[in-house]
């Protein structure tokens, strides 16, 4: 599995499915969106960095790069593997960082729907907070993981940051109604504090685009003036349970009463590879997370 075999759900949009690559740490099954991954190795050997922080082992030289190796087994809190012959690297990219995840062994892909995928309780959450949430299928379940969360917690600045925001100077964008669906609570609390700071402080948030669709088809059935009076513009993520963004944009591209609000796909997997994808279902301007200032400029410019 060293080169990720990605099928045709690259060249499709707005279908609301994902492929997730199966992986094991210790007992767990886990998951990550085959989108996130560039390839799967065997280890390398690993050079140490001085007062690093505890869950990076080190760094990896592969090819030309550089890479931090990120331990899951310590993330996660759990025993690093005994029997290390099907230890892997997942070499993965986002927000815009190229970093490779130990894990314990790596089994195949699944194409699943968002659908199938659900917010764990808050009680379970508790002791999940790297969980984006939960995949049924029908012979187990796994655990699909925050990556984001887990490199923002180890580097704070890879994630937004609200003194970037402060340097615009001040402004005053409250008159401009911005919804938002974001599934991450963190990254909600985040987007709250830089774009209130940025000026735009009418904002409404969804956990997830299911959430956001069914609010804005209620507006929809009240008439276009009606919409204009609650949403200037709309800013989503792509991975989300029960509706990702692209199928959320494209959904509302294809209703009359909805399609001139502006959206701005806000998200880790904006990439060269999959930036046709927001083009197609209609998005007005895709920005790769932790770009807040590009997401604050853009919005300046659409709303």
């Amino acid at each position: 599995m060293a080169n990720i075999e990605k099928s045709n759900i690259l060249l499709d949009s707005g279908t609301n499915e994902l492929e997730i690559i199966m992986f094991k740490v210790d007992q767990g099954t886990f998951g990550i969106n085959v989108l996130k991954v560039r390839e799967i190795i065997n280890p390398l050997p690993i050079t140490a960095t001085p007062n690093g922080h505890p869950n990076v082992e080190g760094v990896v030289r592969l090819r030309d790069e550089v890479i931090p190796v990120i331990d899951l087994a310590k993330v996660l809190n759990v025993p690093a593997s005994t029997d290390q012959t099907q230890d892997k690297y997942i070499i993965a990219e986002l927000n815009q960082l190229k970093v490779a995840f130990h894990v314990h062994s790596v089994s195949r892909i699944h194409r699943i729907s968002w659908e199938q995928i659900e917010k764990p309780s808050e009680l379970a959450q508790a002791g999940m907070s790297q969980t984006i949430g939960i995949v049924k299928m029908e012979d187990e379940m796994a655990i699909l993981l925050d990556f984001e969360k887990i490199v923002v917690d180890i580097n704070p600045e890879s994630g937004l940051s609200i003194d970037a925001v402060k340097a615009l100077g001040p402004r005053q964008r409250s008159a401009k109604k911005i919804l938002i669906a974001e599934d991450s609570a963190i990254l909600r609390k985040l987007l709250q504090d830089t774009l209130t700071e940025a000026g735009y402080g009418n904002l409404q948030f969804f956990e997830n685009g299911k959430m956001a669709w069914e609010y804005l088809e209620l507006l929809s059935k009240e008439g276009r003036e009606e919409i204009n009076r609650r949403v200037d513009g709309i800013i989503t993520d792509i991975e989300m349970p029960q509706m990702d963004g692209h199928h959320l944009t494209k959904r509302i591209k294809e209703t009359e009463s909805l399609a001139h609000l502006p959206i701005v796909i806000f998200s880790s997997l904006i990439t060269s590879d999959l930036f046709h994808k927001g083009e197609k279902v209609g998005a007005q301007a895709q920005i790769s997370k932790p770009e807040i200032v590009k997401l604050v400029e853009t919005l300046d410019e659409l709303v």
